[in-house]
């Protein structure tokens, strides 16, 4: 957050917890690991509910084995639920992706990829964005 960057996944199949790992995993080979080369541990807060939960143990066990893959440390917070809309990415991120597209068909994922990655902000904001094939 404070370097004013932001990685988004876009999927084509459903949220899954393996999509959610997918996608930590793909911001730390693109974005975390080139700006953090020393970082032996990773903080993730994910949403209380839904295919990240607590108490969801695909969740956990694909988490278990992006810290197998990469080596690193994974400490996991959740927002309680019915919170998520005080969670700072919510007002840092998507509402300026939503604005960006406002207006504009989504008629395939590599233009709601490119609408993705062209989200700026006065403040500086710089997204990157992919699409996820995997099913």
């Amino acid at each position: 957050m404070t370097r004013n960057e932001a990685w988004v996944s876009v999927g084509i199949d459903h949220d899954t917890a393996e999509f959610a790992a997918a996608a930590i995993g793909r911001w730390w080979s693109k974005m975390g690991r080139p700006r953090y080369p020393l970082a032996r541990e990773l903080y993730i807060t994910a949403d209380g509910g839904g295919s990240n939960g607590a108490r969801c143990r695909l969740w956990k066990v694909a988490l278990q084995k992006l810290a197998n893959r990469t080596g690193l440390r994974l400490a996991v917070s959740h927002l309680p639920p019915g919170t998520s809309k005080w969670n700072k990415i919510e007002h840092r991120l998507f509402c300026h992706i939503t604005q960006n597209w406002r207006g504009r068909p989504l008629v395939s994922h590599d233009i709601i990829v490119k609408l993705i990655s062209s989200t700026t902000t006065a403040q500086g904001l710089h997204v990157q964005a992919a699409l996820d094939r995997r099913h």
